[in-house]
C-alpha cells in the first residue's frame, strides 16, 4: 500500500504494508510512479520525500508478487525510470531494512537521511541477476569501483555508516528524529527559488542522464534474461525453500 499527501509544497510517499516489511508489488510502483508524475506536474508541489515506517524501509520486491509475470518487473522499470528523471529534489528517510530496489531508489535521490539501524543490501549477484536501476553506473561513480564492487559483486547487508561512506546517504540521524529531519530539510528547499532549485538539479544530472537511462535500459534487458536462468531458478527455489542455494553445477 502507498499513502500520498501534499503538504505545504511537500509530496509525501510513504511505504505502508507494514505486515509485509513494506516489499514492494506492482500495484505499489504504479502508484508511486503516477504519485511521481503528479507531483511533477502540479505547480504548489516543491519537493517530494519518500519514506516507509520507522524501523523498516522497504524490503524490496515482493517476490510472490514478483514471479507471477512481467507485470512487476515492468512497472519497477517504470519507477525507477521515472524517478531518475523527476526535476524536482527528491528527499528519503530511510530506517531499518531498504533491500535491493529500496537502496538502488536513494542513488536518484537528493538527500537521503538514515536512522543508524538502516541495514542496505544490493543482493542482485547472490540472487543470480544484475544490478538495476543504473546502480551498475551510479554506484561506482559515487563511491569508486572498489567500494561499489564490494557492495554489488558480494551482495551482502551494509549499515548506515557504510552508505554514508559510499556517498548513498546524506545524514545519519537518530531514529526518533528521522522524519522530523527529512521535512525540515524538505521544508528548507520548498522556501527556496523554486526554478533555481530545478535548474541547479538538472545541472548535476545533466553530463551523466543519457549515460544513465542506457545503462538502466541494458541492466533491464540483462534482468529479463537472468529472470529465465537456470542459476536464477536455483537461487529462487533456495530462498522461498529457506536453504543455501548450490551454483556447483552451474
Amino acid at each position: 500500500m502507498i499513502k500520498t499527501q501534499t503538504r505545504e509544497r511537500i509530496a509525501t510517499i510513504e511505504l505502508a504494508r507494514p505486515e509485509k516489511k513494506n516489499a514492494l508489488t506492482a500495484a505499489m510502483y504504479a502508484a508511486m510512479t503516477e504519485s511521481l508524475a503528479s507531483s511533477e506536474s502540479d505547480p504548489d508541489v516543491r519537493v517530494i520525500l519518500i519514506h516507509g515506517a520507522r524501523d523498516c524501509f522497504t524490503a524490496g520486491n515482493d517476490l510472490k508478487d514478483f514471479l507471477q509475470g512481467p507485470a512487476g518487473a515492468s512497472q519497477a522499470l517504470r519507477f525507477i525510470s521515472a524517478l531518475s528523471k523527476v526535476g524536482k529534489p527528491v528527499v528519503a528517510a530511510v530506517g531499518g531494512p531498504a533491500v535491493g530496489i529500496g537502496t538502488t531508489l536513494l542513488l536518484h535521490c537528493d538527500l537521503v537521511y538514515a536512522a543508524p539501524t538502516a541495514r542496505f543490501q544490493l543482493p542482485f549477484v547472490p540472487l543470480s541477476l544484475v544490478p538495476e536501476g543504473a546502480s551498475s553506473l551510479l554506484l561506482p561513480r559515487i563511491a569508486g569501483h572498489a567500494r561499489a564492487a564490494a557492495l554489488l559483486l558480494l551482495g551482502q547487508p551494509f549499515t548506515a555508516a557504510d552508505a554514508q561512506a559510499a556517498g548513498i546517504v546524506t545524514e545519519i540521524v537518530p531514529e526518533e528524529a528521522l522524519l522530523e529531519r527529512a521535512l525540515a530539510s524538505a521544508a528548507a528547499i520548498a522556501a527556496l527559488p523554486p526554478e533555481s532549485v530545478r535548474l541547479t538539479k538538472q545541472l548535476m544530472k545533466r553530463p551523466v542522464a543519457a549515460a544513465v537511462a542506457e545503462q538502466m535500459a541494458e541492466e533491464a534487458r540483462l534482468f529479463a534474461e537472468r529472470l529465465q536462468s537456470a542459476e536464477a531458478k536455483e537461487a529462487m527455489a533456495a530462498f522461498i525453500e529457506k536453504r543455501k542455494p548450490d551454483f556447483s553445477r552451474f
